[in-house]
Order: C-alpha cells, then structure tokens, then sequence
C-alpha cells in the first residue's frame, strides 16, 4: 500500500483538507426549466439555451430576471426567457442555473416580445438586442424601490396643458385634428410631419404630443439626434410642467420625464431604465438608446430628423431607430411620429405608395404639413445669390465667396442684431466633376459617384464597382473630368476684411473654444459649423434670434457622394435658417454659391415635398431604397462572395429581380473598401482584400432576406471559415 508524499510541515501549520461536498439539487416542481438567452453574440449561439431551476430558487428565477449560468468552462450572464415544463435537450445534460442575479425581472414580457421582433426584422439574435437594450445592472440600485406613479393625477395635470399647447399646433398643421385624434384613441398610426420653421418650433410640438399622449394614458418615447437636442428638449417640457426625474426633498427620485442615454453613468442609466420598467415614468426623452425603453402598453414613439447618422447602431445587427420605433409602436398599438424639417425619402415613398415591409418597420403613413399663411409668418425670405443672380444685379464681384450684394444685407442686419454665417465643415474631401458644367461625375449603369482609383487608371464606381469607359455627363455631355477639393478653414480671418471692427465668434467642435452655447442679442458676427449654431439669448431686440443667416460655400453641396446628400443637404440648411427672424419680424436669410436649384427652390419656398418626390421618382428609376428593400455586405472578398450565394442573390434563386417590366441584377458591386481605421496589426490578415456589397429585393422578401441572413452568418461563424464578414439592413447610405 503506498501513499501520496507529502511536504512536512511543522505541528498545527499542515494544509487543510478541503472536502467537497455533493449536494443534491432539486428541480422545481413548477416549471422546472428554464429557457435562457446567454451574454453571448457569436451568431450561431443566438438561441436560447435550456437550464434546470432548483426549487429553492423557483420564485426568485421568474422570466425576465437576470442569472448566472456555467456554458462550455465558463461563467457567462444570461435572461430568463420563459419557463416550461420539459426541454426537448435530453435531461442528463440539463445544468443547474447558479444564481439568480437580479431580485426583480429587469425584462418585462412585452419588451421580450419587442426584442425578439427587432433580432428578426434585422437579421440578427436576441442577445445582440439584449446587449444595447438592457444597461448593465447595478446591483445598489436593485436594493432601491421603484413604485408605479399616480395614473390618474398626471392625465389630469398633462390634459389641462395639452388643450393649451394643442391649439398653436393645430393653428400651424393642416392635419392637425388627425394626430390629435390618433394619440387620444385605441390602435396604431403613423405620421410624417413636416416640421415648421422656428429653432424652437420642433420642441414646442413634442411637448405638446408628449402631453396629449401621457393624458390618454400612454406613454410617450422621444428620441432625437445629440445630447444638445434632449436638454433643450428637457428645458421645454419643465416649461410645461413635466418635471424631469431627479431628487427630490426628500431623499427619493421623483418626476415625469427621464432621459436615457449610453452617455450616462451605469448607475444612472440603469436607474432610469427601472423607472420606466416599472411605470415610475412614463415619458423618455433620449439619444438612440432610448429606442429601446421599456415602456408597456400603447405609446407614442416619436423621431426627430429621422434621417440622421446618428440613429445607425453600431452594433451588430445595426438596427436603425426610425426602424425599430415604428416596428414597436406597431407592436403596441401606438402612434409612431417621423418629424423633420427636411422630409427624407423614405418618409415620401410612406406617404405617396407605402406597403407593409419587413414586420413592420416601415409602411403607409399620413402626411402632415404646415399651413402655407403659417409657414410665410415664420419662415424668413431666403435670397439666392448664385452667378445669374448676381449678373441680373450688376454685381461685379460675380465669383466671389461673400459678394458686395450679401455684404450690403449682412452689414444692414448687423446694425440691429446678430447674425450668423454657416460654413460646410473644417474637413478636407475629395471628388470627381464634369470639367465643363462641374456637376458631380455619376456612373453611367447605377448613379452611383465616381472615384480615383490610381494615377493613370480608369475611375470606377464606388456602389457598383463599374469602371467609368466611354464616360460622359448626363446633364451636358462633357467627356473630361477633374477633381475637386473642398473645405472651410479659415474662414474667419478671410471675413475680417470685409467687417472690420466687428466682433466675431468661431463655433466648432474643431476649434478651441468648441461649440459655443449662446451669444448675447448684440452686433456680433457668428461663424459655426452645422449643429454646432449657437442661440441667441432671449429678451432683447432680436427676440431670440438673429437678424440674418447666411449660407456659404453651398456649391460644396453638388459634390457629396452619399445617397441621402441632397436631402442631408436640405435638412441642415433648413435648421440654420430656423435660427433667422421670420419675415414680418425683418430677418432675411442668404444662399451663396452655386447649388442644385430644386435644394434651392425647397429652402425658399420651406416646401421639403418638392426635392423628396423628385429624390424618390429616381430612386424609382434606379431600382434604389426605399425602392427596394436592401442591404450592404462588407468584409473580406472571400467570405462575402460565399455569403452572397449563400442567402441566393448570387447563382440562387434570387440573383435577379422584375423591376418596371425588366431583369436586373439583385447585386451591386462588390466593390474595394478601405480597411477600418480601428484596424490592428493582428487584423491585418482578416481583414486583408475587404470589399463591400449591396443586395437589393423586393419589399415582400425583406423579413426572408433578414432570416436567411441570420442563417448565413451563423454559418460562417461555426465553421470557424475566418475573415470579416458583416451586414446591415435598411442601410443609410451605399458607400
């Protein structure tokens, strides 16, 4: 008999001997399993896995609840789904759960059911939505009590208000009796509104469906592009007596509007997230996080400028707020509203010929739009002084960036007030133009733009990969091209010898002062980039605005290669304006520069209509979204050529489509991209040879197309085939 050897040790200083101690677990007798979806975003691993529930933990494990589990050799965080009785996984290899994390449900039944739709409108798994929907759990802030508020007493304090603030809106929208009836009845609709001018006017008329959405009893989620937009937001529904959740006297929170946002603490995030969860609050304002806000019941779910950068996630499986807002105002007999200034394309094909698309996240809408007496009395006269203008003035500084006729008018405004001088960007890009009219190069096959591919090479396209042979210009027949620079750097110093002696201020999130907030309603020259336009402090002459605004450098405008350029174009020219004097209080607004005359004509007549019917009429004619319903694919050339005949768009069954009375290819491209600018050494290789595809269908085959996916990628990933491979529904842009 021989026995392990083992280290002397001095009398009462020998290890311990740890004995391990077989405990019998007992499975629930209600329910005993549970189907939980893991913290885990590899594609394949996207379904929920089965666990057993002990009996002590029974109650505490109820769906919703956040637990601890052991997958593979590791401890991983998962949500219950729901419970069951029996697991079609055979029982020996069923694993107890290990703790239960969270003491109350952090994911209610209706947002679990809002979480699976999304994953499959967008082609991707429930812990991808998890991940960006749910903040991280605090566990200090699960030991506080949340309480649903007092129903009753803030219908009542929110009615009162609402019939006040319902009368200016509906003094400035047609359709103003149609949104008022939606948000006070039963069921779903959609609205378009096109917003009026007034750099407040858009705050105004959230708070006032805010308001009537939270005395009918439902909830109200408004989302809005930057962190700027939701305190001034913030700041008008105090003003109309929602308070915003915060500390109160004594010691606990307290309020009616929260605000959720990724750019919070966790804790604060999280808390925030437990009040709506548990009806606390009732109205979210926030960035694209609060798409997500776990509100129950019929709500309003209402998106400013929704066709914003700003609302693409990030995140796989890049779902879209303007998307996932009407899929779940759908879900909950809501209201969803698309309000913008600049109406974008996809909001036109809703209003003209809409159908129901992939689950819901986009259909039929109602158009609302300002009455033409209240759009003349608060929208200011705009001038456009390109060169035949100036030429019919006799101006002789025809070509220059501020001509004699604007500095006349800029120096008359700066007798009374402020004004203001929007420039394009401090950036640098490049593009190609016709060498004769100067207008954007766009490939022959698919509009797309053209790029430079090398010196001595033939351009090619930067959606379909076409090279540009025998090109010529479609508007005059030119065949040479050349390149264009642009830029805005230094626009101050070339101002001050026009307006010597007069103070100037530079907003830019590039320059060293930032963005500046307020200026003072006094002769001052303001210089800012888009979104970065300060407001004038209210009180004084100018009334809170300024006197003038100026637009310059708008030729920069013809050479944005995006696929949303002109209506992004419109959109930002029509927030500047909205910082200028209506024309019965004596503003005047400036267009400098030579642009595309239907941008120019929607800006003066502060018609958005006129510019996203013809934008749609030639996405019509190009078999471009919202068209079709499409989707980019981007990753190394290898493994997106195998996904592209995988889901069948290449040698399948959908490699082509009927489109106005022909076959076309479903493909386009794939075309080089460059690599990421995250990149790193150990990237290099998979991510070498990275290319970009775009997949087009018909409406009908987009939640198909979002299921077949879902399946490529999980392929991919559980064969372990390597490369980068990703993709994105509803894309904002093609480049």
């Amino acid at each position: 008999m021989t026995t392990d050897a083992q280290q002397p040790a001095f009398e009462g200083l020998e290890p311990r001997r740890r004995r391990r101690r077989q405990t019998e677990r007992a499975a629930a007798s209600h329910l005993p399993v549970a189907h939980v979806v893991l913290d885990i975003q590899a594609a394949h691993l996207g379904q929920p896995f089965d666990y057993l529930i002990d009996e002590k933990q029974s109650e505490a494990a109820q769906p919703g609840c956040l637990v601890r589990v052991r997958f593979g050799g590791q401890r991983v965080s998962g949500v219950i789904w729901s419970r069951s009785e029996t697991s079609e996984t055979d029982a020996s290899a069923l694993r107890f759960i290990e703790r239960v994390l969270s003491p109350h449900p952090i994911v209610s039944p209706s947002m679990r059911g809002d979480i699976t739709a999304i994953a499959d409108a967008y082609g991707g798994t429930r812990a991808n939505i998890v991940r960006v929907a749910v903040p991280t759990r605090v566990a200090a802030v699960d030991r506080e009590s949340f309480a649903p508020a007092d129903g009753a007493e803030l219908r009542e304090r929110c009615a009162q208000s609402a019939a006040h603030a319902y009368k200016a809106f509906a003094r400035g929208y047609e359709q103003a009796r149609l949104v008022d009836e939606a948000l006070a009845a039963d069921g779903f609709a959609s609205f378009v509104i096109d917003g009026l001018p007034g750099e407040g006017r858009w705050r105004e008329d959230f708070a006032w469906m805010a308001l009537r959405a939270l005395a009918s009893g439902k909830s109200a989620v408004l989302v809005v592009p930057t962190m700027r937009e939701v305190w001034a937001l913030m700041h008008t529904l105090n003003a109309v007596g929602l308070r915003a959740w915060a500390p109160d006297e004594s010691g606990g929170l307290s309020g009616d509007v929260a605000v959720l946002s990724a750019s919070l603490s966790p804790a604060e995030r999280y808390r925030a997230y437990r009040a709506v969860l548990a009806g606390q609050v009732r109205c979210v304002v926030g960035l694209r996080a609060a798409m997500y806000a776990p509100v129950d019941g019929p709500a309003l779910f209402a998106v400013l400028d929704d066709a914003a950068y700003q609302y693409a996630d990030g995140l796989a499986p890049y779902a879209n707020a303007r998307g996932v807002c009407r899929l779940r105002a759908g879900l909950h007999d809501g209201v969803f509203v698309a309000y913008a200034q600049a109406r974008s394309v996809l909001s036109q094909w809703e209003c003209e010929r809409a159908e129901s698309v992939g689950l819901g996240v986009c259909g039929p809408s109602a158009a609302v739009h300002g009455y033409r007496d209240a759009l003349a009395a608060s929208a200011p006269p705009v001038r456009w002084l390109n060169r035949d203008e100036l030429m019919r003035l006799a101006d002789a500084s025809v070509g220059a960036r501020v001509p004699h006729t604007a500095v006349r008018v800029l120096s008359k405004a700066l007798n009374q007030g402020p004004v203001l001088l929007s420039i394009p960007g401090d950036g640098v890009s490049e593009s190609l133009s016709c060498a004769q009219c100067l207008a954007l190069a766009r490939c022959m096959r698919c509009t797309g733009p053209l790029e430079r591919v090398g010196v001595g090479q033939t351009p090619r396209c930067r959606w379909c990969g076409a090279a540009a042979v025998h090109w010529h210009c479609a508007r005059c027949g030119g065949e040479r091209l050349r390149v264009i620079r642009v830029g805005a750097a230094g626009t101050a110093r070339e101002l001050r010898g026009l307006f010597r002696e007069m103070p100037m201020v530079l907003s830019s999130p590039h320059q060293a002062e930032g963005v500046i907030e307020q200026v003072a309603d006094a002769p001052v020259i303001v210089i800012a980039t888009p979104g970065a336009e300060p407001r004038v402090r209210p009180g004084g002459a100018s009334g809170g605005r300024y006197r003038a605004v100026a637009i310059l450098d708008a030729w920069t405008s013809l050479y944005s290669q995006r696929m949303d350029a002109r209506v992004d174009v419109l959109r930002t020219w029509m927030h500047t304006m909205s910082y200028c004097n209506a024309r019965v209080d004596g503003g005047v607004g400036l267009l400098l520069g030579e642009t595309d005359p239907l941008i120019a004509q929607a800006l003066m007549t502060w018609d958005p209509r006129v510019l996203a019917g013809r934008e749609l009429r030639e996405r019509e004619e190009t078999a471009l979204p919202p068209a079709l319903s499409a989707a980019c694919v981007w990753g190394r050339n290898d493994a997106v050529t195998w996904l592209l005949r995988e889901i069948g768009v290449r040698g399948g069954d959908w490699s082509t489509l009927q489109w106005q009375g022909q076959r076309i290819d479903s493909v386009l491209g794939p075309v080089p991209i460059p690599q990421a600018r995250t990149v790193d050494a150990r990237e290099i290789e998979e991510m070498g040879d990275r290319v970009k595809a775009v997949v087009r269908i018909p409406h009908s085959r987009r939640a198909e197309l979002a299921k077949r996916v879902r399946v490529a990628l999980a392929r991919h990933v559980a064969s372990r085939a390597g490369g980068e491979l990703r993709c994105r529904l509803d894309p904002k842009d093609l480049l």
